[in-house]
């Protein structure tokens, strides 16, 4: 008995966490499209009826706009954070005095709950508080910055504010990733002559290959699964020009009363992730396995 505990107390340990993994996510994912495929409304059905949620998906203007919200919001999003972040990850490997404070100063947003950073973005992007204010108490009367409030320019607000929260963290991989390169081979190309932009160009920046796609597919991952952020900032409005997947999800389960909708819109977005996803870990496990 004792040499048969010792064998299995592994898997004994690990029993209870992988039930609740399988209950809890793969068993509510499974529920999820199964609810997808019904005429549930407030309350499910279980009675297939085929793709009929699914047409009335993409036949919605409001999740039309959350879409096209996505496509804006996680194209800015990601190319920007990772320009910025590997702009500030150069300027801190040049060994500069004051890395450690400035290291500190942009990876804090990075520690902050998306709620916060969305109350806080609120209060400054609004024209009778924050920046416009500000601008205008200084004299300039005719000076506006009424993004938060303006249905064309609200989904604009929502990046600049998460990029401000993600460019430190973007900045801490890319950091890492420049002090993994070779010193031999910079001081090299230094002793060549080759200017400093150049050696990053060509040396230093394509051998962080897989650092970028690591860090596109958090951000994407981010892009996609955003909430919280937009729901602080704008609550999805005015009106739901700001709406994301995400949030398009919670209202129609939440506020609409219609799981059916929100089920096939939870579907769609557990795809777009997959579409992501499944292509990377395809080249790791490919890589890996040659």
């Amino acid at each position: 008995m004792s040499k048969w505990l010792e064998h299995n107390i592994p898997r004994i340990l690990l029993a209870p966490s992988f039930a609740a993994v399988v209950v809890f996510v793969y068993g509510f994912i499974a529920w999820t499209a199964w609810v997808s495929l019904t005429r549930s409304r407030l309350l499910p059905k279980y009675e297939i009826e085929g793709f009929i949620q699914y047409e009335r998906l993409f036949a919605a203007p409001r999740w039309d706009t959350a879409m096209e919200n996505l496509f804006i919001f996680g194209i800015l999003f990601i190319v920007v954070s990772m320009i910025l972040g590997l702009l500030l990850a150069i300027l801190l490997d040049q060994q500069i005095r004051i890395e450690g404070a400035l290291r500190t100063i942009y990876l804090y947003p990075m520690a902050l709950s998306m709620i916060v950073t969305g109350t806080s973005w609120k209060w400054i992007m609004n024209p009778g508080l924050g920046i416009e204010a500000m601008v205008r108490g200084w004299g300039f009367e005719n000076f506006s910055f009424d993004w938060i409030i303006d249905p064309d320019k609200a989904i604009y607000a929502v990046v600049v504010a998460a990029i401000w929260q993600a460019s430190g963290f973007v900045m801490a991989l890319f950091l890492a990733g420049l002090r993994s390169v070779d010193t031999e081979i910079i001081k090299a190309a230094r002793v060549d002559g080759i200017p400093t932009w150049r050696i990053y160009l060509s040396i230093v920046i394509p051998s962080m290959a897989p650092i970028f796609l690591s860090a596109f597919i958090i951000l994407a991952h981010l892009a996609i699964k955003s909430f919280d952020l937009v729901i602080a900032l704008t609550g999805g409005g005015p009106g739901y020009s700001t709406d994301l997947p995400a949030t398009y999800m919670y209202a129609m389960a939440f506020s609409r009363g219609d799981i059916g909708q929100a089920a096939s819109s939870a579907m769609v977005m557990m795809a777009v992730v997959f579409a992501i996803i499944v292509p990377y870990l395809y080249s790791e496990l490919r890589v890996k396995n040659d």
